[in-house]
């Protein structure tokens, strides 16, 4: 992002619309109690499972038109994660919600205590372009299940999706509790003016810092989702086969715009030789060998985002690949080799299908090259040493890890998602969005009987000698 399309962003406010008065709807609706009703809350959830099953077939054209998305990766990925999201909040929604008792200790006797969930208010969500429905939404049935109302703003830059989720948004689900602001930085800008109870994010750090300072003025706390460059180490031992395979898959996914998807690879030479052919031998009998004429590659956002992916086709030699459509936002699936590690397209996730691969002789100086950089959203390994495996989930800091496999851990709904560090802070998936967009009360009760006199002035040695038991 350019210096001048963040003042755009900062300056942007005073030519904004106002979304007071939504926002002081919202909050009447929340004061009101509606969105706190687990009934309520139920029914929204099964209303957004609805929503997913009901109109598959318009969600799968929108996000064919913004990103050239196939039929199976937006069921999979966004269409039936969503749902599959709402269906498990749902089902364990009442269990979430219930008060979870602690121990009382014996000075507070007799009492009880207990943590009780309570949803925070009204929230904002700010979607992403390349998950356009999985990264408004989900974030949505999270704080649906923890009662709260919510605005959310779809990302401008895929706008067949936005529009689709602004129509069908108000007929699913309670428009006095959830309300859709579409637009770009103006709307965006005024609504970060609004003193949310919440803000999540998901996209990259430029923005994430304004949208912080921004949350800042109102005490607002965020949950940031950020990406960044996801290492990908390959050791000798790999079933190098099955790791191509499985690499090109998580890398050439949705052409590369994943937020998780391997940034690059770090490997030795000899390994390289073997893992680069078989990159090549999986990429075409996923997408053929003319990739652009496949119905299973898409294609890049828009035109300012291929040009900054073209430009970073010279930082190594084209190995694999390397053809580029401008006009069809075309970049075929691209393995780069030599390349050094202060060129251009190691300085920055990448965010598109091209995939560099780095020299590294061993473990120790691959994860100290990890660890030199910003911490990753997501870290990978392929090996069959258990030992490098632990050294490599002790020893690398990452929002995720997934050994011997890409992405995968997307679809284990007990796991946390969400980054550390330059990646982000927070997670918002299954019980983990929950308790994100609540807050957990702490509550406790006292009996009126027996009073005891021991914390009660006069203080005397025997009350002291008392109380230092008692603790």
């Amino acid at each position: 992002m350019t210096e001048s399309a963040i003042q755009n962003i900062e300056q942007s406010t005073a030519s904004a619309p106002d979304y007071t008065s939504v926002f002081k709807d919202l909050q009447a609706t929340f004061r009101s109690g509606r969105s706190r009703d687990l009934a309520w809350r139920d029914a929204q959830l099964a209303a957004l499972e609805r929503m997913m099953a009901e109109r598959e077939a318009e969600i799968t054209e929108a996000l064919h038109q913004d990103l050239g998305k196939p039929p199976l990766e937006s069921w999979t990925a966004e269409i039936s994660y969503v749902g599959g999201d709402a269906a498990y909040c749902r089902k364990r929604l009442r269990r979430w919600s219930k008060p979870r008792k602690v121990h009382t200790p014996a000075i507070a006797q007799p009492g009880k205590s207990w943590m009780q969930p309570e949803p925070l208010g009204t929230v904002l969500i700010i979607g992403a372009w390349n998950y356009p429905l999985q990264l408004t939404l989900a974030g949505l049935a999270a704080a649906i299940a923890a009662g709260n109302c919510a605005v959310i703003k779809p990302s401008e830059l895929a706008p067949a999706t936005s529009a689709l989720i602004a129509k069908l948004v108000p007929d699913y689900l309670d428009p006095d509790c959830i309300r859709v602001v579409e637009g770009g930085i103006p709307e965006t800008s005024a609504l970060l003016e609004l003193p949310f109870d919440h803000i999540l994010y998901t996209g990259n750090g430029v923005v994430a810092r304004i949208v912080m300072a921004a949350a800042a003025k109102n005490l607002t706390p965020v949950t940031l989702e950020l990406g960044g460059k996801s290492p990908c180490v390959v050791l000798p031992d790999a079933n190098l086969e099955t790791t191509a395979r499985r690499i090109a898959w998580g890398k050439f996914s949705n052409a590369g715009q994943t937020c998780i998807a391997p940034d690059y690879i770090l490997t030795d030479a000899a390994t390289e030789s073997k893992l680069v052919p078989l990159i090549g031998d999986a990429i075409r009998k996923m997408y053929g060998d003319d990739p652009q004429a496949s119905d299973s590659y898409g294609q890049i956002v828009n035109e300012r985002h291929f040009d900054r992916l073209s430009s970073l086709l010279g930082s190594g030699h084209v190995e694999i690949g390397g053809q580029s459509d401008r006009e069809a936002r075309y970049i075929a699936p691209t393995v780069l080799c030599g390349v050094a590690r202060d060129s251009a397209v190691m300085q920055e996730e990448i965010f598109g299908p091209i995939l560099p691969v780095v020299r590294s002789e061993t473990l120790d100086e691959s994860i100290d090259f990890i660890r030199d950089g910003d911490k990753p959203l997501a870290g990978y390994i392929f090996t069959k040493d258990s030992a490098a495996e632990r050294r490599f989930i002790e020893e690398v800091s990452c929002g995720n890890t997934c050994i011997n496999d890409t992405m995968m851990f997307m679809a284990v709904d007990e796991l946390p998602f969400g980054g550390v560090g330059a990646s982000g802070m927070g997670a918002y998936s299954g019980e983990h969005g929950f308790r994100t967009f609540s807050h957990m009360k702490a509550v406790m009760k006292r009996a009126w009987w027996p009073d005891l006199a021991l914390r009660y002035a006069p203080y005397t040695e025997q009350k002291f000698k008392t109380l230092r038991r008692l603790r």
